[in-house]
């Protein structure tokens, strides 16, 4: 049997990050599914690669960690972007941008230690 993975505060505001988009991506793929697929993959991506990051040494650890925040600052994106369409209010929106957010935060001071 595998050690278990040490998890760190990234990958676990990424559970909660998915846990509270369900109802998001369900009002947006009913006027756009494109964008609810868009944001689901994106936020599934931020969990994907911050745990592919935790058995990576270095440079392959520094890129699944520069994938996450990417993908971080995607579902920002793609919830900024239903917001702007009027799929979602902002209230429905906000814990996810709030979390996807102190994912992007955190990712950015993991790639930036001094």
């Amino acid at each position: 049997m595998s050690q278990p993975i040490p998890t760190f505060q990234a990958l676990d505001l990424s559970y909660d990050l998915i846990a509270a988009l369900p109802d998001v991506i369900r009002a947006v793929s009913r006027r756009d599914r494109s964008l609810a697929d868009q944001l689901r993959r994106a936020a599934q991506s931020v969990a994907l690669n911050l745990a592919e990051s935790t058995g990576h040494e270095a440079g392959n650890r520094r890129q699944r960690i520069q994938s996450a925040f990417g993908s971080a600052q995607e579902t920002k994106t793609a919830l900024r972007i239903a917001r702007g369409w009027r799929y979602i209010d902002a209230a429905d929106a906000e814990r996810a941008y709030v979390l996807a957010d102190r994912i992007a935060g955190a990712c950015w001071r993991l790639l930036h230690k001094r």
